[in-house]
Order: structure tokens, then sequence, then C-alpha cells
């Protein structure tokens, strides 16, 4: 995801993996990563010549890539990309002899940027409000856009093996932090990312897609755990805050991938 207003990002190791029912075997040909910017690697540094996409050589695709040589990389996950922007300008990329797709997406169509921002800059009741709005947004709309999506991605490559992975918690409750937002804005922020959670494994459940939990593979890593953080707070350029380091990237996203194809 990439978060366009301040003070923003989404609120959305061995790896604990959901594994869905796959058709195919995901070797080493064509390789096509799509999504938002946590796919991209935004946060995570060296964008190269991306552009605002900010796509990393620290993310976890280009990793992936790095160390299994697909027989063709398709990089065009993007930051601040919406279910729609990967209809339209991702999702051409994959074609019928991909192997393996790649997807982050959902967080910027239920607005968790906005409830970023709203939870640095208002008061305790004005965030829990904003997050129950999402949360709303993602149970009822969103699964209609990931179906859209899902659907894109199987007609264009029937025999492709299909990785969604999720957005993990922000913070880790009654952490170490003894700054920042109140313990009841990181309680909401992280109660969105499990709604989140739940609607993307549901979605990518029905498609037959294997689901990576980023909340899992991310725990004891997150904002005010007393373990090495995997995810930025609040950096300049804002558009890079609660994004994960190049060592969320590698420890949350890539590690698990790799553990599973």
């Amino acid at each position: 995801m990439r978060f366009t207003r301040p003070l923003v990002a989404v609120a959305l190791a061995a790896a604990t993996v959901v594994g869905l029912a796959t058709t195919a075997s995901a070797a080493a040909g064509r390789y096509v990563a799509l999504g938002d910017s946590y796919s991209s690697g935004t946060g995570a540094g060296s964008y190269g010549s991306s552009g605002s996409c900010k796509r990393s050589a620290n993310s976890y695709a280009q990793l992936w890539a790095n160390a299994n040589a697909p027989s063709s990389f398709a990089f065009v996950a993007c930051s601040g990309a919406v279910t729609s922007d990967v209809l339209n300008n991702q999702v051409a990329a994959v074609t019928s002899d991909t192997s393996l797709v790649t997807i982050s997406i959902g967080g910027n169509d239920a607005g968790f940027a906005d409830v970023m921002t709203d939870c640095n800059v208002g008061s305790d009741s004005s965030c829990v409000s904003r997050n129950q709005e999402a949360q709303n947004f993602a149970r009822t709309t969103l699964p209609g856009r990931l179906d859209n999506v899902y659907n894109q991605i199987r007609s264009r490559a029937p025999g492709a093996r299909v990785i969604v992975l999720g957005y993990p918690h922000i913070y880790q409750l009654n952490g170490s932090c003894w700054v920042g937002l109140s313990e009841t804005k990181r309680a909401a922020i992280n109660s969105s990312a499990d709604v989140l959670a739940s609607v993307t494994s549901g979605r990518a459940a029905a498609h037959g897609f294997t689901y990576i939990d980023a909340r899992n593979t991310f725990s004891g890593h997150e904002i005010c755990a007393s373990g090495t953080r995997w995810l930025n707070s609040v950096t300049w350029p804002v558009d890079e805050s609660y994004h994960p380091t190049a060592s969320g990237q590698r420890g949350g996203y890539y590690n698990a991938l790799e553990a599973i194809v």
C-alpha cells in the first residue's frame, strides 16, 4: 500500500501459513508479482528507477526471484494500488505460461491509510469509529472487489499457483512503547488488520489460492515489540510509515514464501 496523506500507511522466521489447495507446482517458470506497497516493498529502500511505485530491491518478490531464477519475472506491484489498479494496470502481466503469482491488495480499498491519519491526529473515539467504518467496508464491499481480481488472475493463468499475502498487526499490544498512539488506538488498528485478514483469507480460499497470514509471520516484530522491529513507525518520507523494513520484507514475507514455494 502507498499512503498519500500525511503520517500514514496501512493498519493493517518460520511462517505460519494457511495452505489452500492448488492445482499446479510453482516451478521456476514465469513469476508475476502483483499488488500494493506491501508487495512493492515501500519502506524497504533501494527503489531504483521505479518512481512512485517504489519497487524495492529488498522486497519479498525481488528476493524470491533472485533466489529462484524464474524463467521470467514481471514485478508490477505498485505503491498506492487498489483493486481497480491491479485490474487496469497490473494483471495483464499474468500470462498463460505463468507458474507463480503473488499479491497483497485490499488495504487501500478499505481506506486504512485514512485510518492511520485519523488515529494519529484524532481522539481515541474518532480513531475507533474510523476503524469501524473501514472494517464495515472490508466485510461488505471488499469481498466482491477481491473476487474480481482473483477471477482475472485465474482466468489468465489457469495453472499458476497463486499466493495471497496478508497484512501484519502494526502494534504489539502492552508492549514496550511509552510514547505515541494510545493503547486504545493501537488495539483498534490491530482489530482492523484482523478483519482484513479474515476477509482476504476467506476469498483466497474460495478461489483455491494459498494465504500467508502476516499477523503470524511478523509476530514479535511489530511496533512496540521488545525484539527487532520489522515495521517502520512514522518516517520521512511519510508514505513509508507503517510499512515493513527490509528486515520485515525478508523475515516476515520472503521467508514464508520461500518455505512453501
